[in-house]
């Protein structure tokens, strides 16, 4: 079936073009030439708003508030948290943490201890009294000598010869005491038959006498140098041990201390033990106490003393009592100018209190320390110590056992300021 090709006038108006579906039926005569008018097609589709109850509108709003509220909620929230965690460290900061131990007993079970200095009962350096050579010495270091045992001879042949001048010297100022002593018996006999005058009379008298002086000092001098020459043998002047032999022979020796010390003799069958006392155990010494000695040479024995006498005076330097006490040696088992320990027993009726070096604050009111009142609060006490143990100290008064100390205070430490005990700092200190 072929397709007709409408015809147009000027009027006409073109006809839209038909789609599959329109159909058109062809008919004969003049109305042929005339397209069947076809049903106006629609307009195009525009896009229109579809209206929305006004319960849906509200509804969206409200979910989108909530969404926002949830939003402002999610980021407030954590950041208040951190605002008030950060203020609360920043609280529990200002107030400092602190260690704190309580004062323990001072543990001294064998009373009170003190290093001594021993030294013999009696000793002496030997010098010389005449110069020379020396010329043999017989007792050498470790020697038990007797009193006046020789020890030494020395040369001397300058003193010798100095000697046997004076003994002429001596026998001259005789001689002339004889002639005078003749003169002047002949001129009291003339003087009696008015021979001589009794001026000359006494003038020779005068010089009997002067003779007589003269032999008095020449016999003196005599026995001076007899003295001197006796010093030739150096012998001992107590009974002791020899420790120091400091001349061999052929040795110069120059009379005086300004010369070389001979020997040095100690007596130590009994021995002298100084021991300072500190000022507060002062007034639980007395003479006739008994006290037990140990030295480093004899480790494990115990040695017995007697306090023998004190300075009765407190050493304005040290605070200390000097107190001496007498050792027996008599078997020579301890040694001279060693040092020891002295132990008192039952020297104090309480034992006193000791703290850790690291309490004490060193501030012009003195010794202080830090204490936490029960309000947490510190309080400054001053304090008294005692004795010195290293890494502890003995406070003799200032606190309680039942205090808490603080550990490593600083210097801005002040009365009053709060703090925060740390709970596994507490413990009790041990000397």
């Amino acid at each position: 079936m072929n397709n007709i090709e409408p015809q147009t006038s000027q009027n006409a108006v073109p006809a839209p073009q038909l789609g599959r579906s329109a159909a058109f039926t062809p008919h004969q005569g003049p109305a042929a030439s005339q397209p069947i008018a076809s049903p106006d097609p629609a307009p195009p589709l525009q896009p229109t708003e579809v209206p929305v109850p006004a319960k849906r509108k509200y509804g969206t709003g409200l979910i989108l508030s909530l969404i926002l509220l949830g939003a402002l909620l999610l980021g407030f929230f954590p950041r208040w948290r951190e605002h008030q965690t950060a203020l609360a460290d920043m609280n529990q900061l200002a107030i400092p943490t602190v260690s704190v131990v309580s004062p323990g007993p001072g543990k001294s079970p064998d009373g009170l201890v003190l290093p001594a200095e021993i030294q013999p009962w009696r000793e002496a350096s030997i010098y010389a009294r005449a110069n020379g050579y020396l010329k043999d010495w017989v007792a050498d270091i470790g020697a038990h000598v007797q009193p006046d045992q020789l020890l030494a001879e020395i040369d001397t042949p300058d003193l010798d010869q100095q000697l046997e001048q004076a003994k002429a010297q001596l026998a001259l100022s005789q001689a002339n005491l004889h002639l005078a002593e003749i003169t002047d018996h002949r001129w009291q006999e003339l003087l009696k038959s008015a021979s001589v005058t009794e001026q000359a009379a006494a003038e020779k008298a005068a010089g009997r006498e002067t003779a007589a002086a003269s032999v008095a000092a020449d016999q003196a001098n005599m026995r001076r140098l007899e003295e001197l020459v006796s010093f030739q043998r150096v012998t001992a002047p107590f009974a002791g041990t020899i420790t120091i032999r400091a001349v061999d022979i052929g040795d110069l020796i120059v009379a005086g201390s300004g010369g070389r010390e001979l020997f040095h003799l100690a007596q130590t069958d009994k021995l002298r033990v100084y021991v300072r006392v500190p000022e507060s155990a002062a007034l639980g010494i007395a003479p006739g106490q008994t006290a037990s000695i140990t030295t480093p040479e004899n480790p494990g024995r115990v040695f017995s003393g007697i306090v023998t006498t004190t300075a009765e005076a407190i050493s304005p330097i040290s605070r200390t009592l000097l107190t001496e006490l007498e050792v027996d040696n008599s078997q020579h088992q301890i040694l001279p100018n060693s040092f020891g320990e002295v132990t008192f027993k039952d020297n104090q009726s309480a034992p006193s209190l000791v703290l850790p070096s690291n309490t004490l604050l060193f501030r012009a009111q003195g010794l202080q320390v830090g204490v936490v009142r029960p309000d947490n609060t510190v309080e400054l006490r001053s304090v008294r110590v005692g004795r010195d143990f290293g890494q502890t100290v003995e406070i003799l008064d200032g606190v309680t056992p039942a205090d808490h100390v603080i550990t490593n205070p600083t210097d801005s430490l002040v009365n009053g300021l709060p703090v925060r005990i740390d709970n596994g700092s507490a413990e009790v200190a041990e000397k």
